[in-house]
């Protein structure tokens, strides 16, 4: 299952000169691939796609912003709904 993440950090917490927005996830856990990565920086915002078969595992690659982040993590498919 694919998954669009947007993660939003304050400005005072922006990883910029520390990691980076890459810092602000873990893409060595197994079972999450990391499909893109854009950012609309000025915003101080990050938008992924992973493909994952369990929400525990893209909670665990979301672990490593969750002092300085929110995320939305929204279901997503390239296919139309069936009629």
């Amino acid at each position: 299952m694919l998954f669009h993440i947007e993660q939003v950090h304050a400005p005072a917490d922006c990883p910029i000169g520390n990691g980076g927005s890459r810092s602000l996830h873990d893409a060595t856990v197994e079972g999450v691939e990391v499909k893109a990565v854009y950012g609309a920086f000025m915003e101080h915002t990050v938008y992924l796609v992973v493909e994952s078969d369990d929400i525990e595992k893209v909670n665990k690659f979301l672990l490593p912003g969750m002092k300085t982040c929110s995320a939305v993590i929204t279901p997503v498919s390239e296919r139309p709904i069936p009629v």
